[in-house]
């Protein structure tokens, strides 16, 4: 690939919908036995749960459907066959969860070791291009970045040996809490409460729905009223309140969002997920109901740009977005949404959610059909190896909130009416600031490159190319050919070439007629046509004709 030459540009694209929804609500006036129950309950079935995921963990990559099968039915005399065939599924999603992750972590050390064999095969000293880097820029550096590599080697050659035999690091109750003990002070944690927290994290109480049974859940069931009773295991079965084996909780559930659609599916015994869980710090139970949707079909591209849309740049503190006709011509001034991710995960998970809840509702009121978006993904570009001594620009790129921010953007958009359009998002930032950032910088209206690069997105989104489009010249220069526009149809030649100024194509006759000399002319005139006129007009009466 040559120096100059771009990449191919993907083809936008209609992000799909959300396949699954999550409701929660609170489990008020608990009685003390319906506390001590739950508790029971949950320390049961998270040690059950902790015993089969040692087992499948040692299975590695000998699991098979027996294996399985031997699991569930070891489970099923110390709980039931339902809640055995929960807790078989949490474990298995859970390690091929870790799998994923696994070979997310190998995947950058590799594009690292393949960085860092390439500048130090490169002379010291030698300079990069803008398609591969050069090599290092001392001796030093060059041998520290040898050592660098031999680390980096060490690491892939053992991520991969345990990726080959099944091998997986799997925390029950999650890895940063673990490390959290180690660090109490600055977590302002005691002891007892770290531990009280870490055995809630590490319970069980989940129960996955069945369709064409009671209310959609056999082991956690929950009536159109909002009576939630509870099948418990075999050895706690001498706490039932009821017959069956079931213990009736005193609390009633109302789900305030989306309670009408979990009243349809429960009303006609559809599959519904439930999970009950204790809030440590508030000392709160709550109860989470989910269900998948079923696979619909997005609309089509040219639906989505009938109306218009709005184009989002993503940036590490805000987005940057821009309204634009089907046409492609911006509209209005541009827009800020600004959000923090200097905090903690829940505050910034909502400030994202904040942030995209205020675009929504701008896109509403301008009438719009679809956002766009850039499909950004920093996967493989935030390493030290990529981007060297840039400190600051990988923690810039590390704060683009890239994969939550899509999650989050689908589903809420979802729920709004939008259409979310995912464009690729090489050379958007670069030439919107060529082609726009200037010309629509006004007095009363501050252009900068994030809003130039959403008037791109938007753009590339509708189908437009990100360059402005002028008219060709009129035929002649009076108003015949009517009003001229911004934009020129696609099959006419010359559409992406500049045009002079008016100011410019005033002045400029002489150099249409071919003539090389200068605007000022001397007073005599060598022909009749070139004559200059001196302003006024005066008739000779009489007739020369000597």
């Amino acid at each position: 690939m040559s120096k100059n030459q771009l990449r191919p540009i993907d083809a936008p694209f209609v992000a799909l919908g959300p396949s699954g929804v999550a409701i929660r609500d609170r489990l008020k006036h608990l009685t003390t036995e319906d506390d001590k129950v739950l508790r029971l309950v949950g320390e049961h079935l998270g040690n059950l749960a902790l015993l089969d995921l040692k087992a499948r963990c040692a299975d590695g990559n000998e699991h098979s459907t027996d294996t399985w099968a031997a699991r569930k039915q070891g489970l099923t005399a110390a709980s039931s066959s339902r809640w055995a065939g929960s807790i078989t599924k949490a474990t298995h999603d859970q390690w091929a969860l870790s799998r994923r992750c696994q070979l997310a972590h190998i995947q950058p050390i590799e594009a690292g070791v393949r960085t860092l064999m390439h500048r130090l095969s490169q002379p010291v000293e030698e300079k990069g291009t803008k398609r591969a880097p050069g090599g290092y820029r001392s001796r030093g550096e060059w041998f520290q970045k040898t050592r660098r590599l031999h680390t980096l080697e060490h690491r892939l050659d053992r991520a991969r040996a345990e990726r080959d035999n099944g091998v997986v690091h799997v925390v029950r109750g999650g890895r940063r809490l673990l490390n959290t003990r180690h660090n109490l002070g600055k977590a302002q944690l005691t002891e007892a409460e770290w531990r009280r927290r870490w055995e809630t994290e590490r319970w069980f109480l989940a129960a996955d729905g069945e369709s064409g049974k009671r209310y959609g859940n056999e082991t956690i069931r929950v009536t159109p009223e909002g009576e939630v009773s509870i099948k418990l295991p075999a050895p706690l079965a001498h706490h039932a309140n009821t017959r069956h084996g079931r213990y009736v909780l005193a609390s009633k559930i109302a789900f305030a969002h989306r309670g009408a659609e979990w009243a349809d599916r429960v009303t006609a015994n559809r599959a519904v997920a439930y999970r009950i869980h204790l809030d440590v710090q508030r000392g709160r139970w709550y109860l989470t109901a989910s269900w998948q949707r079923p696979a619909g079909k997005t609309i089509p591209l040219e639906t989505a740009r009938a109306k218009g849309l709005i184009g989002v740049d993503t940036n590490a503190g805000h987005f940057a977005a821009y309204q634009l006709d089907r046409h492609g011509n911006p509209v209005g001034d541009p827009h800020r949404f600004f959000y923090d991710l200097s905090g903690t995960a829940q505050y910034r998970d909502a400030q994202i959610r904040h942030a995209i809840t205020q675009v929504l509702h701008w896109a509403k009121r301008c009438g719009v059909g679809a956002l766009a978006i850039e499909g950004l993904d920093f996967t493989a570009e935030k390493t030290r190896e990529k981007h060297g001594r840039k400190k600051r620009f990988r923690q810039l790129i590390s704060k683009i909130p890239t994969g939550k921010l899509k999650g989050r953007l689908v589903s809420m958009a979802a729920e709004q009416g939008l259409s979310i359009v995912a464009v690729d998002p090489a050379y958007t930032s670069q030439w919107g600031a060529q082609h726009w950032q200037k010309p629509l910088a006004a007095p009363r209206r501050k252009m900068s490159r994030h809003d130039a690069a959403g008037i791109a997105i938007g753009r590339r989104a509708l189908g437009h190319p990100i360059r402005r489009r002028t008219a060709p010249p009129q035929h002649h220069q009076s108003d015949g050919a009517g009003h001229r526009t911004v934009q020129a149809d696609r099959d006419v030649r010359g559409r992406e070439g500049t045009r002079p100024p008016v100011t410019e194509r005033a002045h400029d006759s002489r150099a249409r007629t071919g003539t090389t000399r200068g605007t000022r002319a001397t007073s005599a005139s060598k022909t009749v046509r070139d004559a200059r006129s001196a302003g006024t007009w005066v008739q000779d009466p009489l007739l020369i004709t000597g």
